[in-house]
């Protein structure tokens, strides 16, 4: 169990590969030491190329005042290193509402909200999956799919056998992001700039894009 001024331990089951790899274990101890915890680093050709290194504290929030911090912490050290040979544009950002899901705890948190998974390899020929989260349980994370004939089951996929999970944006996603933000003291600023809505009036489409 960890406090709210504890960051957990690194346990993401989705890591990243190549460069990406590189700059997470170079990043991740500096998140650790600044009170954050790295769920994904991309790196892709949008505006030249850009590195978007995604985190939050272990409560889930993350403000824009915390990328700036993690911002100007992590560039010099990137600079030193020199591990991305070409520029690129540094981007620091928060999960988002429809999160991706890179720990075990984020099935627990998350539970009764609608995800996406993909796995590496089909089981019985299916690679994709999407249902309720039930939470995570012996090395495996529990969701409640539409199995056809058979109904509504709740399955087990093991850590192990998931390329990349995430929430879907819904309507009754949003208003509980809202309602947990402010319930954090954080207020609607966790979900970008000019964001103000209340969370029983708040639509998917009035967030699209962020």
């Amino acid at each position: 169990m960890h406090s709210a001024n504890e960051v957990a331990p690194r346990d993401r089951f989705i890591q990243e590969t190549g460069l990406a790899s590189d700059l997470a274990q170079l990043v991740e101890p500096v998140l650790d030491s600044l009170g954050f915890r790295l769920v994904r680093i991309e790196i892709s050709g949008r505006d030249g190329k850009t590195v978007q290194i995604m985190a939050e504290r272990p409560d889930g929030s993350m403000t824009i005042d915390d990328c700036e911090a993690i911002s100007k912490a992590i560039s010099p050290l990137l600079d030193v290193q020199d591990i991305v040979t070409d520029s690129y544009r540094l981007e620091v950002s928060s999960p988002g509402i429809d999160r991706p899901l890179v720990r075990p705890s984020d099935f627990v948190d998350w539970a009764g909200s609608e995800a996406k998974i993909e796995l590496k390899a089909p089981i019985e020929g299916r690679k994709r999956f999407r249902g309720r989260l039930e939470g995570f349980e012996d090395g495996e994370a529990l969701v409640e799919v539409d199995l056809g004939e058979e109904g509504h089951k709740t399955i087990g996929l093991a850590v192990g056998l998931i390329a990349s999970a995430r929430l879907v944006l819904t309507d009754e996603l949003i208003r509980e992001a809202l309602t947990r933000a402010k319930a954090a003291g954080k207020g609607n600023r966790q979900l970008g700039d000019g964001v103000e809505a209340d969370p029983d009036e708040l639509k998917t489409d009035d967030v699209e894009g962020l």
